[in-house]
């Protein structure tokens, strides 16, 4: 470097013009990139993986777009029954259309009417929704043994959990550090996070709260970890607890400020984009 030859004896020469001193910029490598997304038409729901999405302020329209309560109009999901992961839903960005597989091959799908209007609370915010007309509830109340009714929320995002914004990530090297002290593979569709990405170190993602963080053609800014719930410890395939996750990662991770059980992070979009599998993340 120019510090290490400076007074060494190699003198610029009597003759040559000043040069001016050179900068050198310095450019972060990313290295990490997206490996799945994932996705709940239906609050409660199973996941669906789709190959790339639309990032918008509100996350993606099709996450969550709509949720379940019971008869007294309360939210009905996988705390109260993990068996709902079994069912497979999609829907369209416009939350017009519903498909539901069931879990002995069933399928009910078709055109969504809106029906009377609710509110239902979510962890003390009002979400504004409409009742689905339909043979979706009748299906649902079916497999739950109880009447459940269907709603979709007035707006795309509603139904995302404002405890914390709309864009939640894990690294896979996360699940696979949890793997190694359960003792068993742990998969990471136990923690129902919209993205997971490869190529960072294990909680890497942690070191990002604060930052802004490039994600395919949309930035989004960490703002904290994630408090997980019992729903970590239920089989993503059948909702059974099988799991104790809880203990798993408060026996080697921090707890939040509130005495959260962290696992992942969460945060906001600061640049809408499209998003999809491969796309490069990190820091900017």
């Amino acid at each position: 470097s120019a510090e290490h030859f400076a007074g060494k004896g190699r003198g610029t020469p009597a003759c040559a013009a000043p040069q001016p001193a050179r900068t050198t910029t310095v450019r972060a490598v990313v290295t990490a990139q997206l490996s799945w997304i994932s996705i709940a038409p239906v609050k409660g729901l199973a996941l669906a993986h789709p190959g790339e999405v639309s990032l918008e302020p509100y996350g993606v329209a099709e996450n969550r777009r709509f949720f379940l309560v019971d008869e007294e109009g309360r939210r009905y999901g996988l705390i109260r029954d993990g068996r709902l992961v079994q069912v497979e839903a999609e829907t369209d960005a416009e939350g017009t259309r519903l498909s539901l597989r069931f879990p002995d091959g069933s399928v009910v799908a078709g055109e969504v009417e809106p029906g009377p209007p609710v509110t239902t609370d979510f962890y003390g915010r009002p979400v504004e929704g409409r009742l689905v007309e339909g043979p979706w509830a009748e299906a649902l109340s079916a497999l739950a043994g109880r009447t459940v009714q269907l709603v979709r929320a007035e707006r795309p995002g509603g139904g995302v959990d404002r405890a914390r914004g709309p864009v939640s990530l894990v690294s896979e090297a996360s699940a696979e550090q949890l793997s190694a002290h359960a003792g068993v593979p742990v998969d990471p569709r136990r923690f129902r996070m919209l993205f997971g990405v490869s190529g960072a170190r294990p909680h890497e993602e942690d070191e990002w709260v604060g930052r802004e963080v490039g994600i395919g053609d949309a930035v989004i800014r960490i703002l904290d970890r994630v408090a997980r719930c019992a729903i970590t410890t239920q089989d993503p395939d059948t909702g059974e607890r099988d799991l104790d996750t809880l203990r798993l990662i408060d026996g080697y991770r921090p707890r939040d400020a509130a005495g959260g059980i962290c696992f992942g992070v969460w945060g906001d979009v600061v640049e809408p984009g499209r998003v999809r599998l491969g796309d490069p993340v990190g820091p900017r």
